[in-house]
């Protein structure tokens, strides 16, 4: 009943904030351009209003947004009445916020959650894919987003790869729509909580555990079988100056570097201790401290053996932990539907309702 209650109180909250806010950009200086009708809100109120399209050039300067000689402050947003607005090469639905925080300038898309799923879909999945892995992907996306609810002051996701690639208004949105309208209104929860949404492109035929990449654990992010992932072979030689670098990154070093072996592998056959050793001598790395190294590298993945003391040969393509894409794929293209693919990959959890409320 505790359980319930708690799952209860935090869809409810849920229901009243359904925008997120994406990091699109820190740079100093900008050009926004929107469509229609739009009011430019400050802290204290509208500063002013256009009934028609409209294109400013802002900066930061003094610690305060600019525009055109005036100081408009340090926390300025750009609110279309209907229609959208055009930052660099892309549209973005929603309205666009700019905050100064400590010497620097934000630019943050303030967006409905729905609306920011089509335009993340297209970035970070194949619309040739199956229908039930794009469904999996909608839920996991929209609760990678929501769990990151209230993250950081000013936004709480980033627009790349370090959270979830997001494109803004997409061209290529149409096809993912019906994925996110049969999903719409479900999230990933485990006792309550969204879970820790994490997915990767390719696991190469084991997905990791969140304990043996990162060295947390969450029960739903364990080990699992990926039997129809592409597990697609890759082959890097990083040589000595990427090795040097990736190391001094860490606050490491072996001087000219000699070779590598692996002293230890995970339960899912990645590399869970590391020797590298040099000129200089020699340093041990594990979990998570292997797995910062050989991303610092630049390799694929984590499963990965090594030839001949400095070449390594692996399998799949990114962190391993959570869903795999291509073997979500390939469990849909086997008739699993997207409930029993999310099962797979995060086992334990359901599939919990919030309420949908509209922008509009």
């Amino acid at each position: 009943m505790k359980r319930l209650l708690v799952l209860f109180l935090w869809l409810l909250a849920s229901a009243l904030a359904l925008e997120v806010r994406v990091l699109l950009s820190e740079e100093t200086s900008g050009v926004v351009e929107l469509s229609g009708a739009h009011t430019v809100w400050g802290p204290a109120g509208p500063i002013f209003s256009k009934n028609g399209p409209a294109r400013y050039r802002l900066r930061l300067r003094k610690g305060e947004v600019w525009l055109e000689g005036r100081a408009l402050g340090r926390r300025v947003s750009f609110v279309p009445r209907r229609g959208d607005f055009r930052l660099g090469k892309r549209r973005y639905p929603g309205f666009l916020r700019l905050v100064v925080r400590d010497g620097r300038l934000l630019w943050v898309n303030v967006v409905e959650v729905e609306d920011y799923l089509e335009g993340v879909l297209p970035g970070e999945m194949p619309a040739w894919f199956p229908l039930e892995a794009l469904k999996a992907q909608a839920v996991i996306a929209r609760t990678y987003a929501i769990e990151r609810l209230g993250s950081h002051p000013d936004y709480d996701l980033c627009a790349t790869s370090r959270c979830q690639v997001y494109l803004g208004k997409s061209e290529a949105a149409d096809a993912y729509r019906p994925a996110i309208r049969a999903s719409r209104g479900y999230l990933l929860a485990y006792r309550g909580r969204p879970v820790k949404a994490v997915y990767h492109a390719d696991s190469g035929g084991m997905t990791a555990s969140s304990q043996e990449v990162w060295g947390k654990r969450y029960p739903y992010l364990a080990a699992r079988p990926d039997p129809y992932t592409r597990a697609r072979s890759w082959r890097e030689e990083p040589g000595g100056e990427r090795v040097r670098a990736a190391l001094a990154a860490m606050g490491l070093s072996v001087g000219e570097f000699y070779g590598f072996q692996v002293l230890a592998r995970s339960e899912s056959d990645r590399i869970a201790r590391l020797l590298v050793w040099g000129s200089g001598g020699q340093v041990e790395l594990s979990a998570p401290r292997v797995t910062t190294f050989l991303r610092r590298l630049g390799l694929p993945s984590t499963m990965a053996w090594v030839e001949d003391g400095r070449i390594f040969v692996g399998r799949g393509l990114g962190h391993g932990v959570g869903l795999s894409q291509w073997g979500a794929r390939g469990l849909a293209r086997r008739g699993y539907t997207y409930r029993e693919i999310l099962g797979h990959y995060y086992p334990g959890t359901v599939l919990a309702p919030y309420q949908v409320k509209a922008l509009k």
